[in-house]
């Protein structure tokens, strides 16, 4: 009875939610676009300091920093979360965790108000340079680069999709001279971290994990577009199928990371369950790391350079330090390190340590707008249509024609924010990867990289779900390097 007391009283702020959003919508039609963002804003803050007291964070924001750890984990994000929670399994290793953000808040894990987190300051809030070729319908030919600046990361700012991602993509990352990474061989790593709620997934070989610390399931409720959109793949000639199951050409209702209609973030699903009774695990909101330390004559790191509270402070690592900022800031901490491209470094001032193309082999996943499934009949029996409505920049083009859509993309050039690859996976062989098939920065002892910046190949689906992934191999591998029983 508790239970479902519970969790029917969870429907309570989502009524209130969307009643107010109700208001602003009404109030937005005559009203400028800025008035409906602020006012937004206004009551996420509102809500996110009703909940402070709460504080469901994990771990003492006020921590004072030892000296030295045998671990420090740059980033709290998707990959840093894991990574840290899987180390600090071992009760003899000190774990120093650090994040540049704030905490996660109520508010931030409620999914319909996802799009706002990218206005709020637990986003980065990064924007392409101006173009002549992309972007070209946004302000300044300038499109936005979220990048989660919070406790949980990206995995707070996104839109909770989940998907594994192609088995040739990881046999691909294989073929490439990384061995462990094949299909075959991360499997498991998925279905370890999986706490899937998926009823009709396959059951075979390739069936997710059920008792894992990352809840999946359908997302709720289900609208009458998106039955159309199931409808009309099929109709296209789409299987229906689980597409995170043994093939994955296949459509089928969202599976997303939330449980109970709410957002299930890293921050959530590692951390909080460690409140209290992990001490070995030190974690640091509102710390801002500018440097690895690395010695220049033995390229060994050992230690950060961490800017928290008012003043920067130095912090050893006994064992490693692995860097788990992302693929934008990653390579630019890297760098800011002594490792990267060394003749860049030295037009900025930074002497090199270790020549590696950092920052290089940058990819992402761009989405203009879908047009053939509003031809199909399941669309068309809801009245779905397109506006027949000429872009400017444009209408020279025959309307429909394949020069046209490409002239569209490159106007409404929408980013996924799917990030990856500026700190290339491969063996030394290849001049532009960063580290080896073990994360090891190449060239730098105690030094790795654990993110989606580690990608060979940006893998074809959303990538938060590979991302843990690749936390939770990393943790496996240091584990191993360092002579713990797994």
């Amino acid at each position: 009875m508790t239970a479902r007391t519970s969790q029917r009283s969870l429907s309570r702020p989502w009524a209130l939610v969307l009643a107010f959003l109700g208001l602003l919508a009404v109030s937005a039609s005559a009203a400028e676009q800025s008035y409906y963002d602020n006012s937004m804003l206004d009551m996420m803050e509102f809500m996110r300091r009703g909940q402070a007291q709460l504080d469901l964070e994990a771990l003492d924001n006020g921590r004072k920093l030892l000296t030295k750890y045998d671990f420090i984990v740059v980033g709290a994000g998707t990959a840093g979360c894991a990574l840290a929670a899987r180390l600090s399994e071992n009760p003899k290793w000190k774990v120093l965790l650090l994040e540049a953000g704030g905490p996660e808040s109520y508010a931030m894990d409620m999914p319909i108000v996802a799009h706002y987190l990218q206005l709020g300051e637990m986003n980065w809030k990064y924007r392409t340079e101006p173009s002549a070729s992309y972007c070209l319908a946004m302000n300044n030919n300038r499109c936005n680069w979220p990048r989660g600046k919070v406790m949980g990361g990206s995995s707070v700012l996104n839109y909770m999709m989940y998907t594994r991602g192609s088995r040739r993509d990881y046999d691909r990352w294989a073929e490439l001279g990384n061995p462990g990474w094949s299909y075959r061989d991360v499997l498991p790593y998925f279905r370890k971290y999986e706490a899937s709620n998926i009823p009709d997934a396959d059951p075979g070989p390739t069936r997710p994990g059920r008792q894992g610390p990352v809840k999946i399931s359908y997302t709720e409720p289900r609208t009458r577009i998106a039955d159309a959109f199931v409808r009309a793949s099929q109709e296209a000639g789409m299987p229906r199928g689980d597409y995170n199951g043994e093939t994955q050409l296949r459509v089928s209702y969202l599976q997303a990371n939330v449980y109970n209609e709410t957002r299930w973030s890293s921050n959530r699903a590692y951390l909080y369950p460690l409140k209290g009774k992990r001490t070995n695990l030190h974690v640091k909101k509102n710390a801002l790391v500018t440097k690895v330390l690395i010695d220049p004559q033995t390229k060994t790191a050992y230690g950060i350079m961490v800017q928290t509270e008012g003043r920067v402070q130095k912090v050893l690592a006994r064992r490693e330090v692995v860097v788990s900022a992302g693929a934008i800031n990653t390579p630019q901490l890297l760098m800011l390190s002594g490792v990267g491209p060394a003749k860049h470094l030295r037009e900025v001032g930074i002497k090199p340590i270790a020549d590696l193309a950092v920052g290089y082999n940058l990819q992402d996943h761009i989405a203009p707008a879908a047009v053939r499934l509003l031809e199909e009949p399941a669309f068309r029996a809801i009245g779905a249509r397109l506006l027949e409505k000429r872009l400017p920049g444009c209408s020279h083009l025959r309307w429909r024609s394949s020069d046209y859509w490409a002239c569209h993309a490159r106007h409404f050039t929408f980013t996924i924010y799917h990030y990856s690859g500026t700190a290339k996976m491969g063996p030394s062989s290849d001049p532009a990867a960063v580290v080896d098939a073990r994360l090891r920065v190449h060239g730098i002892r105690n030094l790795r990289v654990a993110d989606a910046s580690i990608m060979p190949h940006l893998i074809s689906g959303h990538p938060n779900g590979p991302v843990y992934l690749i936390a939770e191999k990393a943790a496996d591998m240091i584990k191993q390097d360092h002579n713990y029983v797994l």
